[in-house]
């Protein structure tokens, strides 16, 4: 459940429910996907810097995981450092030569009105690292 809060427009108790989870299980092999959801509530919340930080704890516990790449390249995109911010997004796309901002647009995970903005900062964000388009 914590870790679709931010799909349900409830991004803020993300963090506290994660940090639990690692609390209780610190070697969780998918210690990168909570990671990750921390930095996607992060983004939805407007705190970039924040979710850069988790996004790049989800990287150091799996490097194969693209989608921590792309979330990072988006949002150095937002904060303006777009040299990182496209090393990111090579990083990406070099383990997923098939990811576009199409194919995040496409995904209707979640429809609350936070979550379509937070999908629209998203993807601004990845062009900004430029992520093709498709």
């Amino acid at each position: 459940m914590a870790a679709h809060e931010y799909l349900m427009g409830r991004a803020a108790e993300t963090e506290g429910h994660i940090l639990e989870a690692l609390r209780l299980s610190p070697r969780d092999i998918v210690a990168h996907v909570w990671m990750h959801y921390v930095g996607a509530a992060k983004m939805l919340l407007g705190a970039d810097a924040e979710a850069a930080g988790w996004l790049r704890r989800s990287i150091e516990a799996n490097r194969n995981f693209s989608l921590a790449h792309f979330w990072l390249a988006s949002a150095l995109g937002l904060l303006g450092a777009l040299d990182e911010a496209r090393t990111a997004a090579k990083a990406g796309l070099a383990l997923d030569p098939d990811f576009t901002i199409r194919r995040v647009r496409s995904t209707r995970r979640g429809n609350h009105p936070k979550v379509l903005a937070g999908r629209a900062r998203l993807c601004e964000g990845l062009r900004m690292a430029g992520v093709p388009e498709g």
